[in-house]
């Protein structure tokens, strides 16, 4: 009889290889010793983590502080120690707050500041952002755009006086006019936004759509515009923030008191009421709550919307 031979083929790997491979037949890594592997490293980043505990205490202490001040009545307020804990709690720094600034009516006139602030920013810096970067090759559009980024070079400060007098001129000042010189201001920085976020958008979209017979406007309204709405997102929060923190504009522009934004109302207490903390924190805390709550839900859109704008597709 004759014997077969076994036709299963004899590996060439050497035996040292093979030991080194390990059961799952994956190659021995080829990483120099001494090398960092980057992400996922065990190591920990001391320096880093404690720069970013001091910028975190540096936050939450402040507002530890405001918090605790509000909730305590006017003798603990003035027993002049910050974190000692209110006992018993007390609301009476709001109830004294929201009648002394008339917190209803500021909140009415900063939400209505902000609301045409918000939508102005966004839509007038979108559309000329699109006008800018379809027309890049034209040297009205480019040197356009070369003004607005000079602009952005100029401090308020400097234009401070003539914008007053301006206002007073053609009656805006007034909430409106306040809402209007928000947008001015911010046009150069936003477009800048918009235009970056635009050059990462495919062209051969819109050919497509002018292809079926759409106009600019309906290319714009359509297509472009939902298309740029993480961008729109980052910045809206940043007009928000601007509009409903600012104090300079508002208290130079306004020129009735009783229409006055919260940021402003604020300045009563560093001088009428410089005693009463409790107050004075309270209407702070009052203040700014509209602004953390927004950002808070929406900070995601922040980094989201600026990201997608840096990498172009």
């Amino acid at each position: 009889m004759s014997t077969t031979q076994s036709s299963t083929p004899v590996s060439s790997t050497p035996a040292s290889d093979r030991s080194t491979s390990g059961a799952s037949g994956r190659k021995p890594s080829t990483r120099r010793p001494g090398r960092r592997s980057g992400i996922g490293t065990d190591r920990f980043n001391w320096p880093l983590t404690a720069i970013l505990i001091v910028c975190s205490l540096a936050v939450l202490v402040p507002l530890l502080v405001t918090v605790n001040m509000s909730l305590k009545t006017t003798a603990q307020a003035v027993d002049g120690s910050a974190f000692s804990l209110p006992a018993p709690f007390s609301l009476e720094g709001f109830r004294e707050a929201w009648q002394l600034t008339n917190f209803p009516r500021g909140l009415a006139i900063s939400a209505f500041i902000t609301a045409i602030s918000v939508a102005g920013e966004i839509l007038i810096s979108s559309l000329a952002a699109f006008a800018i970067v379809r027309n890049w090759d034209r040297r009205l559009f480019r040197w356009s755009f070369f003004y607005l980024l000079a602009a952005m070079f100029i401090p308020f400060p400097v234009v401070a006086l003539p914008q007053v007098k301006l206002t007073g001129i053609v009656g805006l000042d007034n909430p409106l006019g306040v809402a209007i010189l928000h947008i001015v201001f911010a046009l150069a920085f936003n477009t800048l936004l918009f235009t970056a976020f635009l050059r990462s958008i495919p062209l051969s979209l819109e050919e497509s759509m002018r292809v079926d017979g759409a106009t600019t406007w309906q290319v714009f309204a359509r297509l472009i515009f939902p298309l740029l709405a993480p961008m729109s997102a980052t910045v809206g929060i940043f007009a928000f923030l601007g509009s409903w923190n600012d104090f300079m504009m508002p208290s130079l522009i306004t020129t009735n008191p009783e229409l006055q934004t919260l940021p402003v109302l604020q300045q009563m207490f560093q001088t009428q009421f410089s005693n009463n903390y409790n107050i004075a924190f309270a209407s702070y805390l009052m203040a700014m709550a509209p602004a953390v709550v927004v950002y808070i839900l929406t900070q995601k859109w922040v980094i989201s919307g600026l990201t997608q704008g840096a990498v172009k597709s």
